[in-house]
């Protein structure tokens, strides 16, 4: 929302009837008015707020996972450069990435807010640190193999072929030879590797105590994200009629 929208964020009590005011504008309270968040507000300037409020719709939502998807790669991308370049996996790094997701989904749908915004952070947040620990262990992969010893070359035998036949000198034909296995093919590859990843944080619990502390910050920042991309919390009562009857109780 932007800055002339009326603002009603603090609750006002009763007063003495005719001396009410609308919270926004301080005009007094005639005809019909309403409770906007507990405060009051003429017909005016609760039609105004109406109007400036932003608009769900399908075209604002696609926009914002599609943002968002961003984010989650921007956030899945500073993950894992930075547990590749410092060695060090940080579970604070989270909290990072909620943020920039959420940012991001809020910034796509211009500023609308509500559940399905907040299900679908929660799982592009979880989705990018999760996914982070593929490419981690990639490199971690690599790494060891420069690191390890080189390969041993096994010398050629010089002994005679077990299989030569002693009458004539000549190779009998091998025994039956067990069947290749079949490779994985790049798609099932590729799937098998994202589910690995996408329960990474689950399998780090292999050790208790780093990985109990590793999923609580994960969902510290899924909730970042969740809180972000909440709606608005916009609560209009009425309307009701200026001096037929006292103001309702704000809630």
């Amino acid at each position: 929302m932007t800055d002339s929208i009326p603002q009603f964020g603090t609750a006002e009590y009763q007063s003495k009837p005719g001396s009410d005011t609308c919270k926004s504008c301080n005009q007094t309270l005639t005809g019909l008015y309403y409770r906007i968040n507990g405060s009051l507000a003429c017909q005016g300037c609760t039609e105004k707020l109406k109007a400036q409020l932003p608009k769900d719709s399908h075209s604002a939502f696609v926009r914002s996972l599609l943002f968002g998807v961003g984010g989650a790669i921007v956030g899945l991308v500073l993950y894992s450069v930075f547990g590749i370049v410092t060695g060090i996996v940080i579970g604070y790094v989270s909290l990072a990435v909620g943020y920039i997701v959420g940012k991001a989904i809020r910034f796509g749908s211009r500023g609308i807010g509500g559940r399905r915004y907040q299900v679908t952070a929660a799982l592009l947040t979880y989705a990018a640190v999760s996914m982070a620990a593929i490419p981690m262990a990639i490199s971690q992969a690599i790494k060891e193999k420069k690191d390890g010893p080189p390969a041993r070359v096994e010398q050629p035998s010089t002994s005679p072929a077990k299989n030569a036949s002693p009458a004539n000198g000549t190779a009998t034909s091998p025994g039956p030879q067990p069947a290749p296995k079949e490779k994985m093919g790049l798609g099932a590859a590729l799937v098998g590797l994202a589910l690995i990843g996408l329960a990474s944080p689950f399998l780090e619990l292999q050790e208790p105590f780093q990985g109990l502390i590793g999923l609580v910050i994960l969902f510290v920042g899924i909730r970042i994200a969740w809180q972000i991309t909440a709606g608005p919390k916009i609560d209009i009562l009425g309307p009701f009629t200026a001096g037929a009857s006292s103001p309702p109780p704000a809630t």
